[in-house]
């Protein structure tokens, strides 16, 4: 079975940094575009970052210059590194891929993690 195992949320001050790790467990054959989205209390959910295979990233105006994704495709796993975080950016982190999970099916499904908690104190 599928899944998406996240680790790297915490308690930070503002200003400090963190880095999330989201890592595609079980087999597949393949995995395109990786990405994070947060939902902060009482709002909706709301995309940060994504990259494609080809390592095409977009970001939300609110994350960049601070927030850095990658992924490493050999382990298929995608990384956000968040610098210079501030209160507003507190919310629960979930990773998204689009993952195509068996040789006979050629679609591409989309995926999500069980979610991280972030908090950045003031």
């Amino acid at each position: 079975q599928v899944q998406l195992v996240e680790s790297g949320g915490g308690l930070v001050q503002a200003g400090g940094s963190l880095r999330l790790s989201c890592a595609v467990s079980g087999s597949v054959v393949s995995v395109n575009t990786m990405g994070w989205y947060r939902q902060a209390p009482g709002k909706q959910r709301e995309l940060v970052a994504t990259t494609t295979r080809g390592d095409t990233t977009n970001y939300a105006d609110s994350v960049k210059g601070r927030f850095t994704i990658s992924r490493d495709n050999a382990k298929n796993t995608v990384y956000l590194q968040m610098n210079s975080l501030k209160p507003e950016d507190t919310a629960v982190y979930y990773c998204n891929a689009y993952i195509q999970p068996t040789l006979w099916d050629p679609r591409y499904k989309a995926y999500w993690g069980q979610g991280t908690q972030v908090t950045v104190s003031s």
